[in-house]
């Protein structure tokens, strides 16, 4: 069991400012994930951590309340020593867009610090805050001179949802790239702080068995899945307005997909792969609506149970709208038009209130000829799976066939299966950890770039217009526990196809 031989180089001292601190994704994972990083000791020599919301409290509130998440959260053993450490840091302000003012004394707030701490002007803005508030903040940031980089860098980290639609995205980049540059926006997607999700790279590029067969020639389809056992929960409002397509494909299982289907990259670096992702992302074909509608599924889940767990129907969800339309299960069919993959389809599927939860990349190789073994009783032979497993393990599993023991000529479907556990020591992690130290480093690999989040919203605005379009026709159905709506199934079936099992 081996670990990462090279020591990273520590961050350039900064200060560290998060917009919306008292909400639930700075405590379970922005903050867990800067203790992670201090126990590595991988923060800056001089760090000050500057917590903003709109309700006032104090200093000493807020380090407590954060220490509190904390031993809620964390994903190792505590160590007061280290977490006393990165606290003591910790200030706040308020401050809210609605009130021009307050960015004001933030900014004095920051210049006091930058003397005190010495922290060297470098500032990373993290927007731990609902969707509508990306722009307002962004636009008071840029009016009071905080995001100009005068000698030292200043930058944005936005979470997901980047934008509802194709405009909305492409408004969104507008009024950013008004304020600052590209190079400064990084639009987090904490599925790529995976190292599964990474290692697709290393695998494709790194190990020359794989790319001579990674292309139309030698793979039958692609499947990319993405299952949650929880159900919308307390989250109706939000999931109501967003649904299953918005939520996850645009983003999650897109960042998958250019990771699988992109060209080489000329080097590994920022720009370069970048570019193939979003270029791959360019490439998928707009369907027309009726082409739409047929290769896809969208549904809602019914009553069931999971696990000890009673989920009751999503329309029965606190917030969620008398008649919703609005889908917690998709599956898509795509199609890429390029010389890679012409005439290869890849398959998505996501869902709210499964039977199980995983995350993996299923690579489907074509059948060997069965006319060698004409004359034997082999009638059919196993499927050849290259599949790379994201959750709840990191695995990499090969599915082969192989001739069973005994005279006769029998074959049997078998596995060889890499654990990334067994062969590298690693301490348990958000998944933010590697994203916030790159953001503090300036390396954006890992983030989309705005024609990236603008290629994804365009290969999915086809679906969204037919289901909107369509009404309540189409919608089906499946209990929570189950493995989806039984369409799904369908939409393989008809290409002679079928979904991997979960094993």
């Amino acid at each position: 069991m081996t670990k990462d031989p090279q020591p990273k180089r520590k961050p350039e001292n900064c200060a560290f400012v998060i917009f919306g601190v008292t909400g639930d994704l700075t405590h379970r994972l922005v903050m867990p994930s800067l203790y992670n990083l201090a126990a590595e000791n991988l923060l800056p020599e001089k760090f000050c951590v500057v917590g903003v919301g709109r309700k006032r409290q104090s200093d000493d509130e807020l380090r407590d309340s954060l220490m509190t998440g904390l031993r809620e959260f964390a994903t190792r053993p505590v160590d007061d020593d280290v977490a006393r450490q990165l606290l003591q840091c910790v200030t706040f302000v308020e401050a809210d867009p609605k009130d021009p003012p307050s960015f004001d004394r933030l900014r004095e707030h920051l210049d006091s610090l930058e003397c005190s701490q010495g922290t060297g002007g470098n500032r990373l803005f993290y927007l731990a805050t609902p969707p509508a508030a990306f722009a307002p903040t962004a636009r008071e940031l840029g009016r009071t001179g905080l995001t100009k980089e005068n000698g030292a860098w200043r930058r944005l980290v936005i979470e997901k949802p980047f934008g509802t639609d194709l405009a909305s995205a492409r408004a969104l980049n507008a009024e950013l790239l008004k304020i600052m540059e590209e190079h400064q926006i990084y639009r987090i997607d904490h599925y790529l702080g995976k190292e599964t999700v990474q290692n697709i790279l290393v695998l494709r590029f790194a190990n020359g068995m794989f790319e001579p067969i990674w292309n139309r020639n030698h793979i039958d389809h692609i499947q990319i899945t993405v299952e949650e056992k929880l159900g919308v929960g307390h989250r109706g409002g939000f999931y109501d307005a967003t649904g299953a397509l918005r939520d996850m494909v645009p983003n999650h299982l897109f960042q998958l997909m250019s990771l699988v289907a992109m060209e080489p990259p000329a080097r590994f670096d920022a720009h370069s792969v970048r570019s193939e992702k979003a270029e791959v992302l360019t490439s998928i074909q707009q369907p027309s609506r009726e082409e739409a509608l047929r290769n896809s599924v969208r549904a809602q889940y019914l009553a069931g149970r999971i696990g000890d767990e009673e989920i009751p129907d999503y329309h029965k969800t606190e917030d969620v709208k008398p008649g919703s339309t609005t889908e917690t299960y998709v599956a898509l069919k795509l199609m890429i038009d390029n010389w890679r993959w012409a005439g290869v389809p890849f398959y998505l599927r996501t869902g709210k209130a499964l039977a199980h939860k995983r995350t993996e990349v299923a690579i489907k190789f074509k059948q060997a000829p069965l006319s060698m073994f004409s004359g034997t009783t082999i009638d059919r032979l196993s499927q050849n799976f290259l599949t790379i497993g994201i959750a709840p393990t990191e695995t990499i599993e090969l599915q082969f066939n192989a001739k069973i023991p005994g005279p006769s000529v029998t074959i049997d479907g078998v596995e060889m299966k890499f654990r990334y556990g067994d062969y590298f020591r690693a301490d348990p992690s958000t998944g933010y950890e590697t994203l916030i130290y790159d953001c503090m480093i300036g390396d954006n690999i890992l983030f989309q770039r705005a024609d990236g989040i603008e290629a994804g919203w365009q290969a999915v605005q086809p679906f969204l217009d037919a289901w909107k379009s369509a009404g309540t026709n189409g919608i089906e159905t499946y209990e929570a526990g189950s493995d989806g709506p039984k369409c799904a199934d369908e939409l393989l079936r008809r290409d002679g196809r079928s979904w991997r099992k979960f094993t």
